[in-house]
């Protein structure tokens, strides 16, 4: 027989307490029953009951497991690149505390829920730069997204052609296995797309069975774009707005089969993204069988049960008048 837990040093001393004050206050019972004249041979079965109880009780709580079964252990994985645009609007105020400042948050939650598969960042502006390639390392993840800022990237506004061409290269290497329905490209950004390789690119990644989801960060309203400045300001010195464009990423998800998610003051759909990946089928990696054994707890804890039900509806006379 195996057991799942272990008493500690804090449980032994417990139940030693317990069965020591128990005993005082069997033999305390024993000696009034013996003053009074009374039977003593009732008591007998109220330890032993109690005492079987006791036993049984501390049995469940370790967690008995016994006999043996075969289980098969599947491992299943997607493959997921993550575009992040760091155009200078990401910059903007109008979910606090910047709108850059809440994906870097989104991205840890996301690499939280998708841990056992391979995950790559991209960032993008007008250009395209893969800053971690598909990995299973997630400490190294964490360390790419806490350094990002919009200064790594071109200030030159946004492309979503670039990211989308150098996300499907990165998914489609020779080294890469997994089939093109296990690869998911999520790309997130405020939607102001000026380039226009963008439905081409749709095109192409539908064609290789890739789904895109994207990730709508801001608020139709707007907000300011915060620099080291101040805000940024247009030639004339008024302060730019920098307003959530949707239109392209709907269009974009729409035309490879993904899904368009959103993130503002007002609703976060994160979790709503997390869950659309994990419906889709992964890519099965490996199967193992492996022996396993069952805990048997439940077996014990009726039987205990059992003894106090039986104590409490078990009753002695002590005196006689």
């Amino acid at each position: 027989m195996n057991w799942f837990y272990s008493l500690s040093a804090f449980e032994y001393t417990i139940t030693a307490l317990f069965v020591l004050a128990y005993l005082l206050f069997f033999w305390r019972i024993y000696r009034i029953s013996k003053k009074l004249g009374t039977p003593r041979g009732h008591l007998w079965p109220k330890f032993l009951l109690r005492t079987g109880f006791l036993i049984l009780a501390i049995i469940a709580l370790l967690g008995p497991s016994f006999g043996s079964k075969t289980k098969e252990i599947k491992s299943v994985g997607k493959e997921i690149m993550m575009c992040v645009d760091l155009s200078q609007s990401m910059n903007a105020v109008d979910i606090p505390p910047t709108r850059l400042a809440r994906v870097k948050n989104e991205l840890n939650n996301i690499i939280d829920a998708f841990n056992s598969d391979r995950i790559g960042l991209i960032i993008f502006s007008s250009e395209a730069f893969v800053q971690c390639p598909l990995t299973y390392d997630q400490s190294v993840l964490r360390l790419y997204i806490e350094t990002l800022h919009s200064g790594l990237v071109p200030k030159t506004g946004t492309d979503l052609g670039p990211p989308l061409r150098l996300a499907l290269e990165k998914l489609e290497t020779e080294e890469s296995v997994v089939d093109p329905k296990a690869k998911v490209i999520i790309l997130i950004s405020d939607g102001e797309d000026f380039g226009e390789e963008t439905p081409e690119m749709a095109r192409k990644i539908k064609e290789r069975g890739i789904k895109v989801y994207t990730l709508g960060v801001g608020t139709t309203r707007g907000g300011k774009i915060k620099t080291a400045a101040g805000f940024k300001r247009d030639q004339n010195g008024n302060e730019v707005i920098s307003k959530l464009n949707k239109r392209s990423l709907l269009q974009l998800a729409k035309r490879t089969g993904g899904e368009y998610f959103e993130i503002s003051d007002q609703k976060n759909d994160v979790e709503r993204l997390i869950n659309s990946i994990k419906a889709l089928e992964g890519q099965l990696r490996d199967t193992r069988i492996i022996d396993v054994s069952a805990n048997k707890y439940i077996y014990f804890l009726a039987a205990a049960l059992l003894l106090l039900v039986l104590d409490m509806l078990t009753t002695f006379k002590t005196i006689k008048i």
